[in-house]
């Protein structure tokens, strides 16, 4: 994410209260704020704050009414802090306001990690082994998320153990079937009724939920992860269903945001199977059983979403190009999707 001058209409933050409660609870150099707000993080606006030489991220939530559990950014603060204890990479949390009061709606302040986001690994990164050396980082970092101890991060209430594909799945289908101005498709309704009927063995670990290369700020000049960023969707589920989303870039074509087709080889970029091989031995498995029906899953539920968009474009409640180009991505996502199933033995 980039910082854009100043702060958008309407986002507009109250930099007294906030100075104030700032000075009550932590270590402030002397001086004003500084606040702008980043061209990212949509869903929860995203600022940086910014006084002598302390530089921190404001996350807070939308302004307006908001569906019940959405834009927990407590939620976010809470799996950073216990993740950020165990030393795995994610911005340190300096503070946690729950009172909506002080600039309008519950709000977190963590560290400003310096670094670079990656938005495609074949034109942002030059050098083939620093491409290698990233996706290697990139592999060990979500090995280590699922290798966490659930209990020893005082995340056992974090979200429900087991059956967290048949709840997903179950979920995705009722989204999906309840846009009817969007249509029905025919792979769509086979994969609903083939995924509710799968049986897979539970598993639970703390899962991102959004694990791929651009929610990653890697360390100036060096191919490391320096933090994770992004937890809104993290919950308690299946490792594999987490793994399955990040492998979807595998399979997805350039035109879907992919890298099917693309020569991986010569990129520097490790073919499925080692990346594959390599999660599987850092997590201790000689094998990851049922991959393609995760991957189906994942793109099954990225679909529905997709879905959602297309009955909102048909609507005339999202205008934008964006949406409308994603609306028309639909068929492609759902024949890609059922393809996985088939894969699987479906």
């Amino acid at each position: 994410m980039t910082a854009d001058a100043g702060v958008r209409a309407g986002f507009e933050l109250d930099a007294a209260a906030l100075e104030a409660w700032m000075r009550a609870r932590m270590e402030v150099p002397p001086g004003p704020l500084a606040i702008t707000q980043f061209s990212g993080g949509q869903s929860n606006p995203t600022y940086g704050v910014a006084v002598g030489d302390l530089n921190l991220v404001l996350r807070r939530k939308p302004p307006g009414a908001l569906l019940k559990g959405a834009h927990d950014v407590l939620r976010e603060a809470r799996v950073m802090g216990a993740l950020g204890e165990a030393e795995f990479p994610v911005p340190r949390i300096h503070g946690v306001c729950e009172d909506p009061e002080v600039i309008g709606t519950a709000f977190y302040l963590m560290a400003h990690v310096e670094g670079r986001i990656v938005w495609d690994p074949a034109t942002d990164i030059a050098d083939p082994g620093e491409r290698a050396a990233t996706f290697d980082a990139m592999n060990a970092t979500l090995a280590k998320l699922h290798s966490l101890d659930i209990d020893a991060l005082g995340l056992s209430d974090y979200g429900r153990r087991g059956g967290f594909v048949q709840r997903q799945t179950a979920l995705w289908t009722r989204q999906y079937r309840e846009v009817a101005d969007a249509g029905r498709d025919d792979n769509m309704d086979r994969l609903a009724d083939w995924l509710a009927g799968k049986e897979l063995p539970d598993e639970t670990s703390v899962i991102h939920g959004d694990f791929r290369i651009d929610n990653l700020i890697l360390r100036p000049g060096r191919p490391e992860v320096a933090a994770v960023i992004d937890w809104e969707l993290s919950t308690l589920g299946h490792p594999l269903a987490d793994f399955a989303y990040h492998l979807m870039m595998y399979r997805m074509p350039t035109h879907l945001g992919g890298l099917g087709g693309r020569d991986l080889k010569a990129l520097g970029i490790p073919a499925e199977a080692d990346y594959v091989a390599a999660y599987a031995e850092r997590t201790g498995r000689a094998v990851l059983p049922d991959l393609d029906v995760f991957v189906a899953f994942n793109m099954f539920r990225f679909a529905a979403i997709i879905h959602g968009i297309r009955g909102r474009v048909i609507r005339g409640n999202a205008v934008s190009p964006k949406a409308r180009k994603r609306a028309d991505e639909f068929p492609d996502l759902a024949r890609l999707a059922w393809e996985q199933a088939v894969k699987a033995g479906a």
